[in-house]
């Protein structure tokens, strides 16, 4: 390869940590680089980070990453986290708020408020989304109540203040201020986004009032955004060429292009996700998404998020103070079965399908016999639980069976845990090898803008390595999946 070679660095920003990745013609990660990221919980159902920090680790990623190779790049891409929020200071550039994360519940009044006043079916039927904490409409109301001693709102609708999505807060700083714009696919998630119009609708931010001066332009999710500023090792004058939301990322780095392919990513929490051609409405407790827009037409598709996956291993890890985390999970995967216990983790409520906002977690079935691995045992099948709700549910609202289940994100390296999902499913679960399919999948989007790769037929013909659980027929499965039922009603209730 030479230097004319085209080379896209690709930005994952996720809740737990960033990654920069450096992707070539042939869909290969030639170098990379990361930094951890911590969330904090200031009191019950708030967490929160810090906007400056998640910009300093996002350039040392870059920096480590582009250290191992000395070769120009072609563009820049960016996946996110979704739903999380951020208020800056137009003129300035410097944070009014925290980034307010997906996970936090601060916005739970309010939301309760608008359900009482009727309003939740017409927020459903206009975003495909339920009235419910997690969504970023009622954290940017939150932001603004709490602002500048009142004058919040005021200085949103002058438009001093920028509300945007971790993706807007990004491009903003890579272009040194002087962009401002969200894609369609983050837009879609805030809940003030009408997937009919595919824009700001006038009517969501009236009932949420956030003033339209405070939000950000929105543009395919391929195609130019903007020109870098310059940071240590990333040159001025790189183009951004995609932004989207990192859950739609992974299904597109998954080649999931089609109707009737399903993905799950396994992080922080977990979604799961299937192309559609149109905003088809859920009847199951699943959300309608616009999935990207690859500057031609939108790709819509039909989501599930679950609040705590992973998180819920980490939680359910730090009760056994003492004893690392590895040793716990290979425990836990010796133990026969799971001794009678049974984790819900509705740590700051339920996602899909159940969207219980105000829903605590509970562990049950414990004895004198349960361990730490018993309990770290329930996390972990916990997650293919609430995966099979969702999985469940989706086959319905799509109206026929979903064949197999791809998988990426960090958990997926548990095999005891893909081969318990797949057994739960009766179904195969495909593994992506790769641990960065959300930032391919914003390279990919990318590369597409530039013409790298023609069609979705040429990004389909790249290399995936994946490896592939076939289902065992387990007699006492669906009595424990039963048993699961019946400890997610003790939550509900």
């Amino acid at each position: 390869m030479n230097e004319t070679t085209p080379l896209i660095l690709a930005i994952d920003e996720g809740t737990s940590n960033t990654k920069a990745v450096l992707v070539n013609e042939l869909g290969q990660v030639i170098a990379r680089g990361s930094r951890p990221l911590s969330i904090s919980h200031p009191q019950a159902g708030f967490s929160e980070q810090d906007p400056l920090l998640i910009w300093l680790n996002t350039l040392a990623a870059i920096d480590e990453c582009l250290a191992q190779v000395d070769r120009p790049i072609t563009a820049l891409a960016i996946s996110n986290q979704r739903e999380s929020v951020v208020a800056w200071d137009r003129h300035t550039g410097e944070p009014l708020s925290p980034c307010i994360s997906w996970q936090c519940r601060r916005s739970t009044t309010l939301c309760t408020q608008l359900h009482e006043q009727g309003h939740e079916a017409i927020i459903l039927a206009k975003t495909g989304l339920a009235l419910d904490p997690m969504f970023s409409a009622g954290k940017l109301r939150w932001i603004l109540d709490n602002l500048e001693h009142g004058h919040g709102h005021a200085r949103a609708a002058a438009g001093e203040i920028c509300l945007g999505t971790v993706d807007s807060w990004l491009l903003w700083k890579l272009s040194g201020g002087q962009v401002f714009a969200t894609d369609y696919s983050n837009a879609a998630r805030t809940q003030l986004f009408n997937l009919h119009t595919c824009g700001w609708d006038q009517e969501l931010l009236e009932l949420f009032a956030i003033p339209a001066p405070a939000l950000a332009p929105i543009q395919p999710s391929a195609g130019f955004f903007a020109e870098t500023a310059g940071f240590g090792r990333l040159p001025a004058g790189i183009p951004v060429m995609s932004m989207i939301g990192d859950s739609h990322a992974a299904l597109y780095g998954q080649g999931g292009f089609a109707p009737g392919l399903v993905k799950a990513t396994l992080g922080t929490g977990s979604s799961l996700m299937t192309p559609m051609s149109g905003p088809i409405a859920s009847t199951h407790g699943l959300s309608t998404t616009l999935a990207w827009h690859d500057a031609l037409a939108p790709t819509y598709g039909m989501e599930g998020n679950i609040v705590h996956t992973g998180a819920a291993v980490q939680w359910a890890s730090r009760l056994m103070a003492g004893e690392s985390l590895d040793a716990l999970t290979e425990q836990a995967a010796q133990l026969p079965d799971n001794g009678g216990v049974y984790f819900v983790p509705a740590l700051s409520g339920l996602g899909a399908p159940h969207w219980q906002a105000e829903a605590r977690g509970l562990i049950c079935g414990l004895t004198e016999a349960t361990s730490g691995a018993h309990i770290l045992r329930a996390s972990l099948e916990s997650i293919g639980y609430q995966i099979r709700d969702v999985f469940d549910a989706m086959q319905q609202d799509i109206g026929s069976p979903l064949k197999e289940l791809w998988v990426d994100g960090g958990a997926t390296r548990n095999r005891w845990l893909m081969q318990f999902l797949a057994d739960l499913l009766q179904r195969p679960v495909v593994r992506s090898l790769s641990p960065e399919v959300s930032a391919l999948g914003a390279a990919h989007l990318a590369g597409r803008a530039l013409g790298i790769w023609a069609s979705d037929d040429a990004l389909a013909e790249l290399e995936r390595p994946r490896e592939r659980f076939e289902p065992a027929v387990d007699q006492a499965m669906e009595a424990r999946y039963g048993e699961w039922k019946k400890a997610l009603e003790r939550t509900l209730c």
